[in-house]
């Protein structure tokens, strides 16, 4: 049962993600009848840290709590390493069997004890490839709330670590308890970690390709039309084998797959930005139909595309 919790603070800690730490752990609820938990911010012998807003923070604790807790949780810090008295107590952490949680870029610090090695995990999507180019045999999954596995959990930015810690409630109290507390805090009981973020999805351009990027130039313009690969093929001067290994060595991927990516990201922007119905998207993106475009917006991005545009309705101008 989970009893005690100790947050990792160091210079360059987010004042929010510890915030959203102490209300779900560190504030007592133990009169309505929610668990309470002994509660302890922690630092290298305890000493005072700075928040990226400019103030202190002054922890209850030195890293003897880490070794104590129940769960040790890491909240996002930028611009920040962590000491090697700081990775040893998070491995010892680990190897006692603690709860090991972190919030954003928390991951970071999490990976430097090597405790992303070979495990899947999250982050905010803006650092996601940065946690991977860290991490390389961590299996980084780009596009969700949060991610558990074992004893692991990390969560994506800001309000992803609420529903990252309500998981954990829920998880060692039961549904019953995560959903009060979450009432008590005015937030939803539950989103699935699975869920996709909502990443900001750039206009698509052609990536560098020596020799195939005039021909990308070209498909970007067009994505609203068909192509065989024979097609573009010609338009490269190639032979549609010869074109379809280039594709993959400078791309990485298929023509197929590469050209439904960009319709996707297409397609996000325009359900973003316009009022168009899904059917007209669709047909702008080159998906032909709205069946199309919602079989692989869904697929990528973890929701429909009516689902996707009620979330960015307040920002979409109509017509």
């Amino acid at each position: 049962m989970l009893r005690s919790v100790a947050v990792l603070t160091l210079d360059g800690v987010a004042p929010f993600e510890v915030g959203v730490l102490a209300e779900v752990f560190g504030t007592d609820r133990t009169a309505d009848g929610l668990p309470g938990y002994r509660f302890d911010l922690c630092s290298p012998q305890g000493a005072p840290v700075r928040t990226t807003a400019g103030f202190g923070l002054v922890p209850t604790a030195d890293l003897d709590a880490i070794d104590r807790a129940d769960l040790v949780a890491v909240p996002a810090h930028h611009g920040t390493e962590a000491p090697a008295e700081v990775r040893e107590a998070l491995r010892r952490a680990a190897d006692r069997g603690a709860h090991l949680f972190s919030v954003c870029t928390g991951a970071y610090l999490l990976g430097e004890a090597g405790l992303l090695d070979g495990r899947e995990c999250t982050t905010h999507w803006r650092h996601v490839d940065e946690l991977q180019r860290r991490n390389p045999s961590a299996r980084v999954r780009c596009n969700s709330l949060y991610v558990q596995d074992g004893r692991l959990l990390t969560s994506a930015g800001t309000a992803a670590g609420i529903d990252a810690c309500l998981h954990l409630v829920r998880q060692e109290h039961g549904s019953a308890v995560a959903t009060r507390l979450a009432r008590r805090m005015v937030v939803p009981p539950h989103r699935d970690g699975g869920q996709a973020q909502y990443i900001e999805a750039p206009i698509p351009k052609a990536p560098e390709a020596p020799t195939l990027e005039p021909v990308l130039e070209w498909l970007m313009e067009r994505l609203d039309q068909q192509f065989t690969v024979d097609e573009l093929a010609a338009r490269a001067g190639m032979a549609p084998r010869t074109f379809a290994r280039r594709f993959r060595a400078e791309t990485g991927t298929t023509p197929h797959d590469w050209l439904t990516g960009q319709r996707v990201l297409l397609a996000r922007r325009l359900l973003e930005d316009t009022g168009l119905s899904v059917e007209a998207v669709a047909e702008q993106a080159g998906f032909g139909d709205a069946a199309a475009l919602r079989h692989h917006f869904t697929r990528r991005v973890g929701a429909t595309p009516h689902t996707y545009r009620t979330t960015f309705r307040d920002r979409a101008p109509a017509g």
